[in-house]
């Protein structure tokens, strides 16, 4: 765990440090977190939702409308769950556009929509 931790300081400080170095990067990387910290809000509003509407319909008090939306949230929560994973691979930098243009040469959205570009949605 120690190990891990201090990985995690010196990757991020070695990302700070080439930041500093390159006029406007740690602006672009502020942007960055902002907009994974508003998709990550978004995520988490939709889950919470998808909950909720998973607790009426164990009640018989869901309708079919909302059931869908619940159920396409679900979809996306699993496809999260696989992008985390990537993300955790040696590589990942490499490996994840790679993955991402499969998917879009295949019709899969693999990005969740809280991350996607409005054009996109």
């Amino acid at each position: 765990m120690k190990k891990c931790k201090r990985f995690e300081d010196f990757y991020l400080g070695l990302v700070l440090y080439f930041a500093s170095k390159r006029k406007g990067m740690l602006r672009r990387i502020r942007r960055s977190l902002l907009i994974l910290k508003e998709g990550l809000a978004q995520e988490s509003i939709e889950t919470k939702d998808m909950f909720i509407t998973y607790s009426r319909y164990s009640r018989g008090k869901a309708s079919k409308e909302e059931m869908k939306i619940a159920n396409m949230q679900f979809r996306e929560v699993v496809t999260s769950l696989g992008l985390g994973v990537l993300l955790v691979l040696p590589f990942a930098p490499l490996t994840l556009p790679i993955v991402v243009k499969l998917g879009q040469k295949f019709g899969i959205n693999i990005i969740p929509s809280a991350f996607r570009k409005e054009e996109e949605k």
